[in-house]
């Protein structure tokens, strides 16, 4: 990715839909800008969001998209799931690369050398560990599900 803060690219990518008339993806990104501009307010006045702080943004507003697909299929609305998948979809074009699992398991298997974590009961120091690690390039509920399964044995 190149100099440009997540919220340049969104701007540029904005007025490519438009003029595509391409309403769906536009209003996905008018969603993130107002997601990153709400962030930016809790701000001091001058004050800008790093980039950390826009991934993490367009993280949350990625995880609310899927928690909202699992409750339309838990209430059968079935027809509203495409158009949250294509606003993830969109989201995604703007968050680093995803570690894929093995190397999510790595990074796993190293913090949990390096906490001394035992047990179960160490989750939450690996967790942490980790997630510093990775910021940004995986799930929280993948790092959990997977250092569960490190510390179970």
């Amino acid at each position: 990715m190149n100099d440009a803060t997540i919220l340049d690219r969104i701007q540029a990518d904005m007025a490519t839909a438009m003029k595509s008339r391409d309403a769906d993806t536009l209003s996905t990104l008018r969603m993130l800008k107002s997601a990153l501009m709400e962030a930016k307010t809790k701000k001091p006045k001058d004050a800008s969001l790093g980039r950390d702080e826009e991934i993490e943004v367009l993280q949350r507003y990625a995880k609310k998209r899927r928690e909202s697909i699992e409750e339309l299929k838990k209430l059968g609305l079935l027809d509203r799931v495409p158009r949250e998948e294509q606003e993830i979809e969109v989201t995604q074009r703007y968050l680093p690369e995803s570690l894929s699992e093995a190397d999510l398991m790595a990074v796993v298997r190293e913090a949990v050398a390096a906490t001394g974590a035992a047990g179960p009961k160490d989750m939450g120091k690996v967790i942490g560990a980790v997630m510093a690690k990775v910021k940004g390039r995986a799930d929280g509920s993948a790092v959990s599900k997977l250092v569960k399964q490190v510390l179970a044995g």
